[in-house]
């Protein structure tokens, strides 16, 4: 009898650690009750994934824009970096922060696609409600502490301040790519874009049928997360959903785009930028 039960403790020791792995590993399958945002969220404890993010290089931004205010559908507030058009537009451009948050590096980057879109309004959204990392650490922590229902509030809100004539397109990047194709399909008939940088796509095919506009997506070949299996899945997804879908693959790794990353590309991600302002361009109707 003492053998057995030293034998069933091996057994669930066992089981512990491979339950463990299991949680940590990249490919862990999430819960049924997951969605996309929650899934790619997920991946803030695993190591991996954690440290290849090099926490970012000081910068200030030095531009135009201004912080604004906003009321959100929960009850709440919320600010954004806003860049207004030089004439008035109904035409609008949602920017979704990485997992770092609203940084200087996205009002920078929201400033370059203001001047590279004239007629356009760009708001770059804080879903982290005015925190920002330093640190991959507290980029995990802040990642995994967004609930999505303050995340949809604060869209939300954003569509109301654009108003209900606003045509809507959204670009964002790792946490902010899968956010921006969930603001695709919260804004309804207006929207006009998605442009999702190795986000984490969602898999509901409803969902997907009640999109108003086709999606633009830029996979890395080397990304471990957001790998071949997901991109197929998402364009099989699509394809069931009747909509339409542009993949760009680079034989890149996760955030090859984001300058401060060791993975960095800077061909890669200037061909990427200049393939998401021409997609920009033509879904918003710019000359």
């Amino acid at each position: 009898m003492k053998k057995f039960w030293t034998l069933c403790a091996a057994l669930l020791s066992v089981v512990s650690v491979a339950s463990a792995q299991t949680t940590m590993s990249c490919c862990a399958k999430p819960a049924a009750s997951s969605n996309a945002t929650e899934t790619f969220a997920m991946l803030a404890s695993n190591e991996d994934f954690s440290g290849g993010h090099d926490s970012p290089l000081p910068f200030r931004y030095a531009g135009g824009g201004e912080m604004i205010e906003f009321k959100t559908t929960d009850g709440g507030t919320s600010k954004a970096f806003e860049i207004k058009s030089n004439i008035r537009s109904d035409k609008y451009l949602f920017v979704i922060h990485e997992w770092w948050g609203l940084n200087d590096y996205i009002k920078q980057e929201a400033a370059r696609l203001a001047k590279e879109l004239p007629g356009t309004n760009v708001i770059a959204l804080d879903l982290y409600d005015g925190q920002v990392a330093a640190s991959a650490d507290e980029a995990g922590k802040l990642m995994q502490a967004v609930k999505t229902a303050r995340a949809e509030a604060i869209i939300k809100g954003a569509l109301l301040h654009a108003g209900p004539r606003a045509q809507v397109a959204s670009i964002g990047w790792c946490f902010g790519g899968g956010w921006s194709l969930q603001t695709a399909l919260l804004a309804g008939k207006q929207a006009a874009g998605a442009v999702v940088y190795y986000g984490m796509p969602e898999k509901d095919v409803a969902k997907l049928k009640t999109l108003n506009t086709d999606v633009l997506m830029i996979f890395a070949k080397q990304d471990k997360w957001i790998n071949q299996e997901v991109v197929t899945e998402f364009e099989k997804n699509m394809k069931a959903a009747k909509k339409g879908l542009t993949v760009k693959t680079y034989d890149a790794d996760h955030a090859f785009a984001n300058p401060s990353n060791p993975k960095y590309s800077k061909a890669m991600a200037e061909d990427a930028h200049a393939a998401s302002v021409a997609y920009l361009k033509k879904n918003l109707k710019l000359k």
